[in-house]
């Protein structure tokens, strides 16, 4: 396999999957700022020019990150599985997940992209630099809604990590660096978020 890494959460968040998976990854780095995503040679791995993507020994590529942990949860050599070990918390692992990516990770990101990240993405997509300050505060209130549906859990589906704790951890603290700082009365959030920081697959 070889994984087409970069700066950002996304490719962030598979390398800390593939850690608590002990799913070593190599790896080519690809210069997101300059634009590498954009040009041929890599858009032909990812038609949508983004990052990260993962290709397999016979030359097909997975791309979207969540579809790419999906996979490393499944190869990997053993350990107890990120997404589930039946089919109620698979069907749990992934609600959560995509009640995170859309509800919270989506107007978080477009809020950065259409306001700090302007000047990078504003020739790559359509941004809507007006709307930056509306997506900021659509994620401050799912935040508030997070803290309230966690409280009393160790983790977001209970007792177990999950995939869905690792895209929370990663894109929230990505928020924190760029113009959104966390609300200091979640303190269920603030919590969830130490307590990932503090495994050492955060360092991936």
């Amino acid at each position: 396999m070889l994984f087409y890494d970069s700066v950002g959460p996304n490719p962030r968040f598979v390398r800390i999957f593939a850690a608590e998976r002990g799913v070593e990854l190599h790896s080519t780095k690809i210069d997101l700022r300059g634009g590498e995503n954009r040009q041929a040679a890599y858009m032909t791995k990812n038609p949508m020019g983004q990052t990260p993507a993962l290709e397999l020994a016979d030359g097909s590529v997975i791309t979207e990150i969540t579809a790419i942990c999906e996979y490393l949860d499944e190869i990997a050599p053993s350990g107890r599985s990120l997404i589930g070990a039946n089919a109620q918390e698979r069907a749990e692992t992934r609600m959560w997940t995509r009640r995170i990516d859309l509800n919270l990770i989506e107007p978080m990101l477009s809020g950065f992209r259409y306001a700090e990240g302007l000047k990078m993405f504003s020739s790559r997509i359509h941004c809507i630099p007006q709307a930056a300050d509306d997506f900021k505060a659509i994620a401050q209130e799912r935040l508030v809604w997070l803290d309230g549906q966690i409280a009393g859990r160790e983790f977001i589906c209970g007792d177990r990590l999950t995939m869905a704790d690792i895209l929370f951890y990663v894109m929230v603290e990505f928020g924190t660096t760029v113009g959104q700082p966390l609300n200091p009365a979640l303190t269920h959030v603030a919590a969830l978020l130490a307590k990932m920081k503090a495994r050492p697959s955060s360092q991936a």
